[in-house]
């Protein structure tokens, strides 16, 4: 029969480990007290990574940090990826893909796009051609995201209009 849950938690875990370091640790510090001088080297370095875990296992935090990763400022939380990793991310449902058009096609995009002003042209790539939301493309620009969004119906009513006069 499938049990949905783990064998045993991590507290079950700490309670059952914690224990066994702090006999190991009492045990190193006195086998220190009668060690000589070779041997103290070795059981130091003992005694050094059972207080470690122990502090560890106790505290619920790795030793010598003052704050946890919670705690922590944004750039010391940022996660960095790889450019090719990062385009995973921004590849959107709305994002049009130009690589399966036509020589004609392309002309023909390209000349509606001339048409376009600069900002429509901007904002209409970044939201239909890239993906981004219209919030991303206002700070992009340095625009506020009304202003993109108004460029971005310009630019499809231009765009509805030419295609209509031409059909």
């Amino acid at each position: 029969m499938y049990v949905d849950r783990p064998l045993f938690s991590y507290s079950e875990f700490v309670d059952d480990m914690l224990p066994d370091y702090q006999i190991s640790l009492r045990g190193a510090e006195q086998l220190y007290r009668h060690a000589d001088a070779d041997d103290k080297k070795v059981i130091a370095g003992m005694i050094s990574d059972c207080e470690y875990v122990v502090e560890w296992l106790s505290t619920g935090r790795q030793p010598g940090n003052k704050r946890g990763i919670e705690r922590r400022a944004g750039y010391e939380r940022e996660i960095l990826l790889e450019p090719m990793r990062m385009q995973i991310f921004t590849r959107h449902t709305n994002a049009v893909n130009s690589e399966g058009l036509s020589e004609d096609q392309q002309l023909r995009l390209e000349y509606i796009m001339a048409l376009l002003s600069k900002r429509e042209r901007e904002c209409y790539m970044l939201a239909n051609g890239e993906g981004f939301s219209h919030v991303a493309i206002a700070e992009m620009l340095t625009i506020s995201a009304g202003s993109v969004s108004e460029y971005i119906q310009r630019a499809q009513r231009k765009i509805c209009s030419i295609m209509n006069g031409k059909n």
